[in-house]
């Protein structure tokens, strides 16, 4: 009558001790804490969580992402398996399933409380590629379009501007020099029309450059227009002005396709390091899930085989 109440109470347990799985889970998360700080302070910054290096990881980080999967799930799964309850009454193969569930739970648990913690580091890892992504396609509109706004509102706030076309404006707006006389004096500037702000040609010219760029060409009437206002400004011929034109916007084009170049190129590198990066953590993860589960049960193994002292009443 004894066994068949003993059995019957074993049948009725639950299937998970989930004292024990929150005990291991603990466990792993901590250890993995303290390996990830070790790793830090070893100089494997590419497992730091504070930071992201757009460069793909080293054999020697794989090789510590990997221990530290290891040795964190190996002690919260034997931690889980050990601590359990013992199903005396329970099939072997139920007894080894219900351990490897215990180390998987327990091994889900911790990263999922490693995660949580370390929500930002994550994101830094995962997800710098995906910032990356971001500005090179931002930069396929060149940045001057933004730099012509700030320009203006500076413009208008009386600050100084750093509107990076303002050197391309500058250009434009340049005074011709004018002959030198026969007797070998110095060439002096023509003189400029002085009845227009200077200041506010360099946003208007600015704007329509960044618009044009952004476009892919300069318009017609933008040019014959730009034309007139270097000629004024600076005392040259209509068509000199508007070859002038040609030939400054030509470097105004030229230097954004080499930022955009220059952005594609950092996007595919942080691209490429992402996914490598993501790769070798998915491979560490899924061998701390393995190595969890037969460290669960072989802690409850042992559990299942550890002699009780009983004392005997004579």
């Amino acid at each position: 009558m004894q066994a068949t109440q003993l059995s019957v109470s074993d049948l009725n347990q639950p299937g998970v001790s989930w004292g024990a799985v929150i005990a291991g889970a603990a466990a792993a998360a901590a250890l993995s804490f303290i390996l990830l700080i070790l790793g830090v302070g070893l100089g494997l910054s590419s497992v730091s969580p504070w930071s992201f290096n757009a460069t793909a990881i080293g054999v020697g980080t794989i090789a510590w992402l990997a221990f530290m999967q290891l040795a964190a799930s190996g002690i919260g799964g034997y931690m889980a398996g050990r601590l359990r309850s013992k199903w005396s009454s329970v099939h072997t193969d139920e007894v080894h399933f219900r351990d490897t569930a215990h180390g998987l739970l327990a091994w889900a648990v911790a990263t999922l409380v490693t995660v949580a913690l370390l929500a930002g580091g994550t994101r830094a890892v995962l997800s710098g590629a995906i910032d990356a992504g971001a500005g090179a396609a931002a930069a396929v509109a060149p940045a001057a379009a933004a730099g012509a706004g700030a320009a203006a509102a500076n413009s208008d706030e009386g600050g100084s501007t750093t509107n990076p076309l303002d050197y391309f404006s500058d250009m434009l707006l340049r005074a011709a020099p004018a002959p030198a006389a026969a007797t070998g004096a110095p060439a002096v500037p023509a003189a400029a029309d002085s009845s227009v702000n200077v200041a506010d040609q360099r946003v208007e010219i600015g704007k329509i450059f960044a618009t044009s760029l952004s476009a892919g060409s300069l318009a017609a009437d933008d040019r014959a227009y730009l034309g007139q206002v270097v000629a004024k400004r600076t005392g040259i011929s209509q068509a000199d002005a508007e070859a002038r034109v040609d030939a400054v916007y030509g470097r105004a084009a030229k230097a954004a396709a080499d930022a955009k170049a220059k952005a594609q190129q950092a996007a595919e590198t942080a691209r490429k390091a992402g996914a490598h990066t993501a790769l070798w953590m998915f491979v560490a993860l899924l061998l701390g899930a393995f190595v969890a589960a037969l460290a669960a049960t072989a802690g409850g193994r042992q559990r299942d085989h550890e002699r009780v002292l009983r004392h005997v009443t004579i």
